[in-house]
């Protein structure tokens, strides 16, 4: 049991001092970068706790392709300054343990809605989204309604109908109970951070509670519209079919029969 606990203590002390050793290494980075092309980011490491073996860049959970020139040193070029390039790089030094540092790549707010144009039905809920997904992360979130070209804020909780929900990457305006007069319209979503703003449009279109029901009131409308048209061409056309009887109420001899008769007329005065 003794032998444990100091076996225990050896690996706690081994440990500590690994991590002092790490904590021990000097890295020197480049500036935090918020603009430009073909800008290259870069790392250099001195007072490392055991010899170095190789290093690399990380972004997020990606490991980069970096151009290694020396052990103790590393760099990484950004194509260009974008939404899509922001973040933070990590330079990794394999060393044990791992040393590394990290370069902030900033930009202002990049915002796209989800959707562009969202439908909703009189008295029914619905969701106005946008995100952003550049860095830094939005520390603010503001929601407006265009009125006569002028943004007009919209709160949280206003008239008991909107309701917003926001985080560092997305925003959602939930509208409760549509007013077919009063919400269709241009809704604004604005995204603070840092370095700047930006923001995107949603525009919101609100159909009547009746509209699911035009289609269904065209085909019954074409329906009665054929039936009354076959009505009229049958009463129509049912006079001029009924045959006309005689004067005296018998019917009409029939062509062969006088043919006949008078065939029979003239041999009789012939024999005679």
């Amino acid at each position: 049991m003794a032998a444990g606990i100091v076996l225990l203590t050896l690996g706690s002390l081994l440990c500590a001092l690994r991590g002092a050793s790490a904590a021990g290494a000097k890295i020197s980075t480049s500036p935090e970068v918020t603009s430009g092309s073909n800008v290259i980011i870069s790392c250099n490491i001195s007072e490392t706790p055991t010899p170095i073996k190789g290093n690399y860049w990380m972004k997020g959970e990606t490991r980069l392709d970096s151009n290694e020139t020396a052990l103790d040193f590393t760099s990484y070029m950004i194509p260009k300054v974008d939404y899509e390039t922001s973040g933070e790089y990590h330079c990794v030094f394999d060393t044990m343990p791992l040393s590394k540092a990290t370069v902030y790549v900033k930009v202002a707010p990049h915002v796209v809605p989800y959707k562009k144009t969202e439908h909703g039905n009189e008295g029914d809920s619905i969701t106005l989204a946008c995100k952003c997904n550049s860095y830094p992360p939005v520390t603010q979130w503001t929601w407006y309604k265009m009125v006569d070209q002028v943004p007009q804020p919209v709160a949280n909780g206003t008239e008991e109908r909107f309701y917003i929900r926001s985080n560092g990457t997305r925003t959602d305006l939930r509208v409760v109970s549509l007013d077919l007069e009063k919400d269709p319209g241009i809704y604004v979503c604005n995204a603070t951070n840092e370095m700047g703003e930006g923001s995107a449009e949603v525009t919101l279109k609100v159909r009547s509670r009746l509209a699911a029901l035009w289609p269904f009131l065209g085909i019954v409308a074409e329906v009665l519209v054929l039936v009354t048209i076959i009505f009229i061409y049958e009463k129509r056309r049912k006079p001029n079919e009924i045959p006309e009887d005689d004067d005296d109420g018998g019917s009409a001899p029939l062509k062969g029969n006088t043919a006949n008769n008078m065939d029979k007329n003239v041999r009789q005065r012939n024999a005679n």
